[in-house]
C-alpha cells in the first residue's frame, strides 16, 4: 500500500489547502508594472520549476476614480494573455463600492477560467462573503475561490466565521487600514516593519487571523512591508511572520520583496533532508510508526514533515531525488 498511495492522500485532511498556494502574493495596479510582474512570474517559473508566487492585478487601488470600468477591461486583457502555467488573481473593489458589481461582472464573467482566485477587500462579516459569492454565481464563475482582506477590528472579531465559509481559501491582513481604523489609538509606528510586530493590538489581530485560518484549513497571508528598499527589514518581517505568527503566505508590493519572502518561508536544507528521510521511511513502513534518529514518529509528525516538503516545492527549493518523485506525478 505505502508505495502506491501518495502522501497527500494518506496524511492531509481538513488542512490540506494550506500546502497548495504559493507563499508569495505579488500586487501591482499600474499597467506597466502588471506586465512586468507577469513577465517576472514566467521567468521565475522557468527558474524554479514551479510557480513560486501569485500575481494579483489590483483594481481597488489601481483604478482611477471614474475609470473603474476601463481599468477592469485592461485587467481582463492582461490576464487573458498570461500563460497556462501562470497564477493570476484580481483584487476587485469592496462589496459596498459602486464599482463592485461591474468589477465582478467584467472580471469574473470573462476570466473565470484564467484566474486562480478573486480577492475581496474590506470584508467585515460573513454577509460580505455571501454577497461576493452571489456575484460570482451571477457571473457564472462559481468555481472561483475567494480570498478576503481583513482590515478592521470588526473584521478581526468575525475572522473565524469568515474563514469557515467554504468559498474562502485565504485570509489576508490589511495592516494600514487596520491601524487607521483605530482613530489614532495605534500610533503610526504600528504600520512600520518593526512596530507591526510589537504593538499588542496589531499582533493580536495577526494571531486571530492566523488561528482562524488554521482552524478551518485556510491559508493565512501576512501583510505588506512598506519599506520595500530595506532588504533586511523585509527579511526579518517575513521570517517573523513565518516562524512566530503562523503565516504560510505573504504579500509583496515590489519585485525586490519576492525572493526574500521565498527565502523566509522556505525550509532549510537540513529540514528538507530530514523530511525526505522520514517520509520515505514512513512510506516503506506503510505509514506505521517508525524510529528516526532515536525519536518516535507516526502520522501526526509525518503530516508535519510532508508539509515541509510541500513548502519546499512551493518555494522552488532543490529537493533530493527521493522527494522529487512525489511532485512528478499527477498530484503535483
Amino acid at each position: 500500500m505505502g508505495a502506491s498511495v501518495h502522501p497527500r492522500e494518506v496524511l492531509l485532511g481538513a488542512q490540506a489547502a494550506t500546502g497548495f498556494l504559493p507563499v508569495c502574493d505579488h500586487y501591482s495596479g499600474v499597467e506597466a508594472r502588471m506586465r512586468k510582474s507577469l513577465q517576472l512570474q514566467a521567468e521565475m517559473c522557468e527558474e524554479f520549476g514551479a510557480c513560486v508566487f501569485d500575481v494579483t492585478l489590483d483594481c481597488e487601488d489601481g483604478a482611477p476614480v471614474g475609470g473603474e470600468a476601463d481599468h477592469a477591461a485592461m485587467v481582463v486583457a492582461l490576464a487573458t494573455l498570461a500563460s497556462d502555467k501562470a497564477r493570476v488573481a484580481v483584487r476587485v473593489h469592496a462589496v459596498d463600492h459602486p464599482a463592485f458589481e461591474s468589477d465582478m461582472a467584467i472580471i469574473a464573467g470573462k476570466l473565470a477560467r484564467h484566474l486562480s482566485h478573486i480577492m475581496i477587500p474590506k470584508v467585515e462579516s460573513l454577509d460580505d462573503v455571501i454577497k461576493a459569492e452571489s456575484a460570482l454565481l451571477a457571473a457564472s464563475a462559481g468555481a472561483l475561490p475567494l480570498h478576503v482582506l481583513i482590515e478592521s477590528p470588526l473584521a478581526v472579531h468575525n475572522a473565524f466565521d469568515i474563514a469557515a465559509h467554504p468559498r474562502v481559501q485565504s485570509l489576508s491582513f490589511g495592516l494600514m487600514d487596520f491601524v487607521s481604523a483605530h482613530g489614532g489609538a495605534i500610533p503610526a509606528e504600528g504600520m512600520s516593519s518593526q512596530g507591526q510586530f510589537t504593538h499588542p493590538l496589531v499582533v493580536r489581530a495577526k494571531l486571530e487571523i492566523a488561528s482562524a485560518c488554521h482552524a478551518h484549513g485556510k491559508v493565512p497571508s501576512h501583510c505588506v512591508v512598506t519599506e520595500f528598499n530595506d532588504a533586511a527589514a523585509m527579511t526579518t518581517a517575513a521570517r517573523h511572520a513565518a516562524r512566530q505568527l503562523g503565516y504560510s503566505r505573504m504579500w509583496s508590493i515590489h519585485p525586490n520583496q519576492i525572493r526574500p519572502i521565498l527565502e523566509a518561508f522556505a525550509p532549510s536544507e537540513g529540514e528538507i533532508e530530514d523530511a525526505t528521510k522520514i517520509i520515505a521511511a514512513a512510506q516503506r513502513a506503510d505509514w506505521a510508526p517508525i524510529s528516526f534518529e532515536g525519536k518516535l514518529h507516526d502520522r501526526a509528525s509525518y503530516r508535519y514533515y510532508w508539509q515541509v516538503l510541500e513548502r519546499a516545492h512551493q518555494t522552488g527549493r532543490a529537493l533530493p531525488a527521493e522527494a522529487q518523485t512525489y511532485f512528478q506525478t499527477a498530484h503535483s
